[in-house]
């Protein structure tokens, strides 16, 4: 059991997803998407092969990270990430998400991103038991819980993910693990959230919530989009 010092409250951070943005002006979309008030941007990097989808190379992130000064967080959702590690760390990604389902060594994969000056974190699909990341805690900032099956953005939101999500922070919480920054373990949802399902994440215990087609839908604009989600979220918060 790790012993350390208690870690400051986990915080709520709302987090985009770039898959709804305007390709051609992503550059644009990342500032426009700061300027709205987000606590960092995911990149949902896909392969075609450990899902259906192609989506965004190093090149491109790297294009877009002169517009932007918010953290950078690449979900890798690829069958083979060892060998794109370097390359997207290059590119501006403070954090790499790696999916446990996509890689045989999953410890070593974990510690090779940490060594390469970026933070780690580990990603479950729905089907996946938080039995996978038990044994990995110590080495990442944040587990993310995948509430739809990757691949795809617009997708419905799998609310039988939120006693998952629940039993996640049970388990953080009985280990006393501080994650590998020493300040505790972040708890990300991915998918289908929105203004009727970000409670009920938040309420489980996740403190990051990624939005990609519902912050988009809002016709205020992104800055109300945000503002909205971020209450909604502190409303329901379950920190403990």
């Amino acid at each position: 059991m790790n012993t350390s010092s208690p870690t400051a409250p986990r915080s709520i951070q709302i987090v985009p997803s770039v898959l709804p943005a305007d390709f051609a002006r992503l550059g644009e979309e990342c500032a426009a998407l700061e300027a709205a008030g987000v606590d960092r941007i995911q990149w949902d990097v896909m392969d075609g092969v450990f899902v259906p989808n192609l989506t965004f190379g190093p090149d491109v992130i790297a294009a877009c990270r002169p517009h932007a000064s918010v953290m950078f967080e690449a979900h890798l959702m690829v069958a083979d990430p060892d060998p794109m590690l370097d390359a997207y760390v290059g590119a501006g990604c403070e954090m790499l998400i790696i999916h446990a389902e996509s890689i045989t060594h999953l410890h070593r994969t974990l510690s090779r991103v940490a060594e390469l000056g970026a933070q780690a974190a580990v990603a479950i699909n729905p089907s996946t038991p938080i039995d996978a990341v038990a044994h990995v805690l110590d080495l990442v900032d944040m587990v993310l819980v995948m509430t739809v099956n990757p691949g795809f953005g617009g997708q419905a939101y799998i609310a039988t993910m939120e006693p998952k999500i629940a039993a996640l922070q049970q388990l953080i919480s009985v280990n006393g693990s501080a994650g590998a920054s020493g300040a505790g373990i972040d708890i990300e949802v991915d998918g289908g959230i929105s203004a009727e399902t970000i409670g009920g994440a938040a309420a489980a215990g996740a403190n990051v919530l990624v939005s990609g087609s519902a912050l988009y839908r809002y016709e205020e604009g992104l800055a109300h989009g945000v503002a909205d989600l971020r209450c909604r979220a502190e409303a329901a918060f379950r920190a403990e």
